[in-house]
């Protein structure tokens, strides 16, 4: 089934959007047929009542219009007034002409639902789908799934390396792929994870050879050694050197890569006073859905295993 409902801020600046809202007739089509728009808030009044830009036209979302909650759950004075300067999505409700001027009356709850009701709610555990970065805290990613219904990816679903914060792989505003790990369909609810389209150990260890000397970053440092990643989804054990804080950016000559243990030993002969950015080596998965996933090797002891 085609996805019709995107994350806000996608459809905005598509010739479809513009040519509804730039013009009466095509608010009144888009009205007739339901179609979803996009606007930017410019404005949230004393009322909480939230102001879209549609050019000549003044679009107004009232409070109660908003925000959708399947799970009944009183809207949150934050969950409005942060929507201004960011688009929103809504479905035109009524034209009225006020004080000899066009208002167009808009309901975000309605897009949401619609979105909820037909997109969300028809997701199975395993799909992949697109989300974009909204909001980032310690324990997870909040992304939009759709007309900014909210999906959260929780921190240790990001990557198999390990990450003290979610701010080092995302930035708010980028879009993303995700799966559906959970899907409560009565409240709306769905939760997250990432790191299955990272690839496999296998995978990964394949963009290296022993022998070589390459960039990574330092994720923990312990009594026994030093792991750094080389792959959001890799990372190697480095013998203990000194100089080195969790974060750094290094050069690590890459001893050895042992599949069967699933280890990869690293010496660092460098550390950069650059800082570290963000690293992906994009997406290993490409499809529309994953019933399994398999990080570990074969004939490897240790299993790291997804069932959808």
């Amino acid at each position: 089934m085609e996805n019709k409902y995107f994350p806000e801020g996608i459809i905005i600046s598509e010739p479809k959007n513009r040519r509804y809202t730039d013009s009466l007739s095509g608010l009144e089509e888009a009205m007739e047929k339901g179609i979803i728009l996009e606007g930017v808030v410019t404005v949230c009044d004393a009322y909480h009542n939230l102001h879209v830009d549609l050019g000549a036209f003044k679009g107004i979302i009232p409070k109660e219009e908003t925000v959708y909650s399947p799970a009944g759950e009183p809207t949150k004075d934050i969950a409005i007034i942060t929507r201004v300067g960011k688009s929103v999505c809504f479905v035109v409700t009524d034209i009225l002409q006020k004080d000899g001027g066009t208002v167009v009356m808009l309901s975000r709850r309605l897009a949401q639902k619609m979105c909820c009701e037909n997109y969300v709610s028809t997701l199975s555990e395993g799909d992949v789908i697109d989300a974009v970065v909204t909001h980032i805290e310690k324990f997870g990613v909040f992304c939009d799934i759709g007309c900014g219904m909210i999906g959260l990816l929780p921190v240790d679903c990001i990557s198999v390396s390990r990450i003290s914060h979610p701010k080092e792989r995302f930035r708010c505003g980028e879009k993303i792929k995700c799966v559906v790990k959970n899907n409560e369909r009565d409240i709306c609810r769905i939760t997250l994870t990432h790191k299955e389209l990272l690839g496999t150990w296998q995978e990964n260890a394949e963009l290296f050879s022993p022998g070589e000397t390459v960039a990574g970053i330092v994720r923990s440092i312990e009594p026994y050694g030093i792991f750094v990643e080389l792959t959001p989804n890799l990372a190697g054990l480095a013998e203990w050197c000194d100089g080195v804080e969790e974060g750094s950016l290094v050069g690590a000559y890459i001893k050895s890569i042992i599949p069967e243990k699933m280890k990869i030993k690293l010496i660092i002969v460098g550390v950069s006073s650059e800082q570290a950015s963000r690293s992906n080596n994009g997406y290993f998965f490409e499809g529309g859905h994953m019933d399994e996933w398999n990080y570990s090797p074969d004939g490897c002891t240790k299993q790291v295993y997804t069932q959808f």
